[in-house]
């Protein structure tokens, strides 16, 4: 059977075991999330041995190179060393700037010490004091924004989100991997309709882009749709308005489930050349996918991320 060496630890599993659950099985307390190679929480550094990888393209060569994978992708066919993800050594440092609350949802926004390059729609690791971490899309845009924002849904209880509660100014939390999901604003859609449909805080990413869109003097139409589930639940109401103000080509809709159908309906594409972005929970993802297709939007032209919730 192969063997599995951590630090001074070591122990057996059954050949084909899949690797975050054979280190969590044994206690190593590797963070994951959504277990499909996206939000890369769970990434661990093979030091000796390779394991077969269900998803090699989920990492860039040079993270692959220096041994980094994903354990929930990976597969256990022979011994391993692994070293798990150090938030101390491999993490950036990151003050809080500021924590404040908007009903339930906290907007967080955190300096990194070394300074962090990103696009607009990115995500990030989160780390937090206890070694916690969770995935967190950029509500920030870049030569705009001098932290880094994040909207954070804190209805639930939860290993992170209960100790966010009481995140005060100063406090450090730690940065992971930074990548880039499907969303993101290219110039090249300037003269083209822009389509931006969230649920929840799936509106922080699109809140960034929409911002990166308008600094980039985008001179198509646009339209941004925010699903809460009631009124307060539309958390950045004010700036979405006052920005539609400023910005005569925004079109802002702010929906609750009572009259979303309804909000679907109105959805009528004018042009092919339309683009969507789609941010929310997977169900509010699959909802506002099918209303865009049916619309007549080209599905190479939708982008979409999932929030998959987590305790």
């Amino acid at each position: 059977m192969p063997e599995l060496h951590v630090g001074e630890r070591q122990w057996s599993v059954a050949p084909g075991s899949n690797l975050l659950d054979a280190l969590n099985d044994a206690g190593c307390g590797v963070p994951y999330s959504c277990r499909a190679g996206s939000c890369h929480a769970c990434l661990v550094r093979c030091v000796e041995g390779d394991p077969e990888d269900g998803r090699p393209e989920a990492l860039s060569a040079a993270q692959r190179e220096a041994g980094w994978r994903l354990a929930c992708q990976c597969r256990v066919g022979m011994d391993l060393r692994v070293a798990l993800f150090d938030p101390k050594s491999d993490g950036q440092p990151a003050r809080v700037l500021a924590a404040d609350w908007f009903g339930d949802v906290l907007r967080l926004r955190l300096q990194p010490l070394n300074g962090l390059r990103y696009q607009a729609g990115q995500h990030v690791l989160l780390w937090n004091a206890l070694g916690v971490a969770r995935p967190y899309s950029l509500a920030s845009v870049p030569g705009e924004d001098p932290w880094l924002e994040f909207h954070i849904d804190c209805r639930q209880p939860g290993a992170f989100c209960t100790p966010a509660r009481q995140l005060l100014v100063g406090d450090e939390l730690r940065l992971g991997e930074l990548r880039a999901g499907a969303l993101h604003y290219d110039p090249d859609w300037q003269e083209r309709p822009l389509w931006l449909l969230a649920a929840g805080t799936g509106l922080a990413p699109l809140w960034g882009i929409l911002r990166e869109a308008l600094r980039q003097e985008h001179r198509g139409p646009v339209r941004l749709l925010h699903l809460a589930r009631d009124r307060e639940g539309h958390y950045l109401a004010d700036e979405l308005k006052a920005r539609a103000e400023l910005h005569p080509q925004l079109q802002v809709d702010l929906v609750t489930p009572d009259d979303l159908q309804v909000a679907l309906a109105g959805l009528k594409v004018q042009s092919r050349q339309t683009v969507a972005q789609v941010c929310g929970s997977p169900g509010s993802v699959e909802q506002f996918s099918r209303r865009l297709f049916l619309a007549g939007v080209p599905r190479n032209q939708v982008y979409s991320d999932l929030f998959v919730g987590h305790a």
